[in-house]
């Protein structure tokens, strides 16, 4: 493989600009194919694209950017993807930079500005003649300058094809299909590829890569769609009152192994009702999971305060109610007397204080 440094010019790059949702991002006189699939979405705020036109009206060096060459002299742009767009962006006129004291865009700037912006150069390292491979381990050494990718947008790359470029449509894009149907219930961002990572764990039970490398030549995400919204119907038939807590759940996990098991909408809301007025439920989310799971962990019971567990220990005279020998306090643990779920909530007067043999034995009965 071999790497070259050129120089261009913003005139060169922007020239034949094109940004067509159907069609991709090109550049350089149309040679240049700006969003390859194995490239993140547009990820820069526009505060962080006017620091990259600032950079160049002041002469600062700008990172170098990667290109590779392609057999039929056409280039796809490997690194700097963000740093071209927003160029690219000011050039059309999508936003206005201070220049001299005043809003500017490209149409009111001075002929001597407007040359200054076009006339800048860009350092352009240019790969050819490497293989597929060579590319994308080329590509995860220099990674993204200032954005990090992140893993899913890392397997993007090496995964690239068919089923890529149709899942990203999907659960990738901002406003997308995936975002309009399960905002209210998954965190993150799409253009970081939040949805899609969380969806693919879900129908993967965490093993994304493998599931990512049997799907690679699927020709459409159809699957993927189908399961994310059976999900989301799910949750919304057993819980369809809906509140900010059911907001980052691990739905998916919960839906492949209970989505057969019959529960009653009306029995689970009157026991979220008073699970939410419970103080000693910690993590109100957890909720969800615990209702469908009988798992206490979820809810993050509150936990007895040190001075609640000292004054059990001298009411107690360091001696464990179950075993009846004595520790010193560091040996003990606090526990609930009644437990929770029998009623029992995280008072002085329901506090007792276990050796720890006796109270591990009483969690494991």
């Amino acid at each position: 493989m071999e790497i070259t440094p050129h120089d261009i010019t913003v005139r060169e790059l922007v020239n034949g600009y094109e940004n067509n949702e159907e069609d991709g991002v090109v550049g350089f006189g149309g040679l240049l194919n700006i969003r390859p699939k194995y490239q993140r979405e547009f990820v820069y705020t526009e505060n962080q694209q006017r620091e990259v036109i600032y950079s160049i009206f002041k002469g600062y060096p700008l990172n170098v950017m990667y290109w590779v060459k392609n057999e039929d002299g056409s280039f796809e742009l490997l690194d700097g993807q963000q740093r071209t767009l927003s160029i690219c962006s000011f050039y059309e006129g999508r936003y206005f930079i201070k220049h001299n004291g005043r809003e500017k865009g490209i149409e009111n700037l001075s002929p001597e500005a407007l040359n200054q912006f076009l006339d800048y150069k860009l350092r352009i390292y240019i790969c050819e003649n490497g293989t597929s491979d060579e590319k994308v381990e080329w590509f995860k050494i220099i990674n993204i300058a200032g954005e990090k990718l992140t893993n899913q947008e890392m397997l993007n790359a090496v995964y690239a094809g068919p089923w890529i470029t149709a899942v990203k449509k999907r659960f990738s894009k901002t406003n997308c299909l995936a975002y309009k149907l399960a905002k209210d219930y998954i965190n993150g961002r799409t253009i970081r590829q939040d949805y899609l990572e969380k969806v693919l764990k879900w129908m993967s039970e965490n093993n994304v890569e493998s599931y990512m490398r049997e799907h690679q030549f699927d020709t459409n995400s159809d699957a993927q769609w189908q399961y994310l919204d059976a999900v989301i119907g799910w949750v919304k038939r057993n819980f369809p009152h809906y509140r900010s807590q059911m907001k980052g759940v691990e739905w998916g996990y919960l839906y492949n192994k209970y989505k057969d098991t019959f529960f009653s909408a009306s029995e689970l809301e009157n026991e979220i009702v008073q699970l939410m007025k419970d103080d000693d439920v910690e993590n109100k989310s957890g909720i969800y999971p615990y209702l469908l799971t009988r798992q206490e962990k979820y809810l993050n019971i509150r936990a007895f305060k040190d001075g609640m567990k000292a004054t059990a220990y001298e009411r107690q005279n360091g001696i464990c109610p179950h075993c009846h020998n004595h520790f010193e306090s560091a040996e003990m643990e606090a526990d609930h007397i009644i437990p929770w779920s029998r009623g029992g909530h995280t008072t002085l007067d329901n506090c007792q204080m276990l050796c720890r043999e006796c109270n591990r034995r009483k969690s494991d009965n």
